[in-house]
């Protein structure tokens, strides 16, 4: 059958997987941010949603052992599509608080769950050099979803908040992107294959999952490893959680006063043009030259641009092309230095059970990213924009420190 291709699935798999991730991730916090939440209250309680992925690698066995991935990628897309519908009815109530973070939660487990199977099924229902063949499709629909959500969704969201009230306006945004995840899962409904898969008992592989942490805690220099997987986004950790809010505060709180289409253009667009660019020619420049030649010209990239926000924080300029271009700078160093970060992980995973190792460095790469989020908003509040801007620059020593531990090998 032509739909069982996989041109028809592929593509729109990976698109969904992005939406759920970026709206947890990033829609939380734009929409917590126009209803009125502090920039302590939205930076706990949106950092608190990092946690599935976190301990994504805990419940992976479960996938394995009940039911198929494609019922588990067809079960956790109407999940997610529900969980939207539901935060888009909630925020018309007065509960609208405690009931959109519920429901955000649930659609956080169930994207991390829809991450693990649809990666399974990948391997499953693509031979190997299918699997070559479409590895960069998989990426760039990843991307164009990202976009959506950053861009689309957020110049959307800015547009009907003028024209309505900003409950009403995330309302109707997190409804369309509900229809659009209901109808992808009816879409894959019809398009995935139903290759053979063996349903592995539970012991196994509960019994595999132990023998991979005792691969990954043997590993040499496993203490610095750890620590660089931590730390190293130490201070973009809490770049990322506040540099949206900065944007959408008033003059007198500190921020840029810029309206939410206007951030989701800066983001959306000529933000995500900047981190591919710079991931891009970070994979090129190492794969050329190799990863200890680009190493400290990396680790310098994803530190030293952050520097841009003192300067918009001090002089809040009012030109948007200034602005844009800051966040250009921002992001592509930021793609730039975090091929470092990945290619570590993946040298780092080499060997036996390197794709289950991986797993688990990806986990302790979300608790990075997870804590130190929780508190940003906190210092923020309390010392002011310019001040935690200039915490964040001091916090890259952390980040040098740590890239300074770990041994690159030639």
């Amino acid at each position: 059958m032509i739909l069982n291709k996989p041109v028809c699935w592929v593509p729109t798999l990976y698109f969904a997987e992005a939406l759920p991730y970026m709206a947890v991730m990033t829609l939380s916090v734009i929409m917590y941010t126009n209803l009125g939440l502090s920039n302590t209250e939205l930076a706990l309680y949106t950092s608190w949603l990092y946690l599935p992925w976190v301990i994504k690698p805990l419940w992976s066995p479960l996938v394995d052992a009940a039911k198929t991935k494609r019922w588990w990628i067809l079960a956790m897309q109407i999940m997610v599509g529900a969980s939207m519908a539901g935060v888009a009815l909630t925020l018309q109530t007065a509960m609208w608080l405690k009931l959109s973070l519920a429901l955000f939660w649930l659609m956080a487990f169930s994207s991390a769950t829809h991450d693990i199977a649809a990666d399974g099924f990948y391997i499953l229902g693509l031979n190997e050099k299918e699997q070559a063949l479409y590895v960069g499709w998989r990426s760039t629909f990843y991307r164009i979803g990202s976009i959506f959500c950053q861009g689309v969704l957020v110049i959307l969201a800015g547009y009907l908040e003028k024209r309505y009230n900003v409950p009403l306006a995330w309302s109707i945004t997190m409804g369309l992107l509900a229809a659009i995840m209901i109808i992808l899962s009816a879409w894959h409904g019809i398009t995935l294959a139903k290759p053979a898969e063996y349903i592995i008992k539970i012991e196994n592989v509960t019994n595999a999952f132990a023998g991979t942490l005792r691969t990954f805690f043997s590993k040499p220099d496993i203490v610095p490893a750890m620590l660089f997987m931590l730390l190293f986004r130490f201070p973009e950790a809490q770049l990322a959680k506040m540099a949206q809010p900065f944007m959408l505060r008033s003059l007198n709180e500190g921020g840029l006063g810029l309206e939410t289409s206007t951030v989701g253009f800066a983001y959306g667009t000529l933000g995500v043009i900047g981190l591919l660019a710079g991931g891009i020619i970070g994979g090129w420049l190492v794969s050329k030259d190799g990863l200890k030649r680009w190493w400290w010209p990396m680790i310098m990239a994803i530190s030293l641009p952050d520097a841009v926000y003192i300067y918009l924080s001090i002089c809040q300029p009012d030109n948007i092309w200034t602005i844009n271009s800051c966040v250009f700078i921002e992001q592509f160093g930021y793609g730039f230095g975090f091929s470092a970060y990945m290619l570590f992980l993946v040298y780092f995973a080499k060997g036996e059970k390197s794709t289950s190792v991986f797993s688990i460095c990806t986990a302790f790469q979300a608790l990075g990213m997870m804590i130190p989020g929780m508190f940003a908003g906190w210092i923020a509040d309390h010392f002011g924009f310019i001040d935690f801007f200039w915490w964040v620059m001091a916090c890259c020593l952390v980040t040098f420190a740590v890239s300074a531990m770990v041994k690159i090998r030639d």
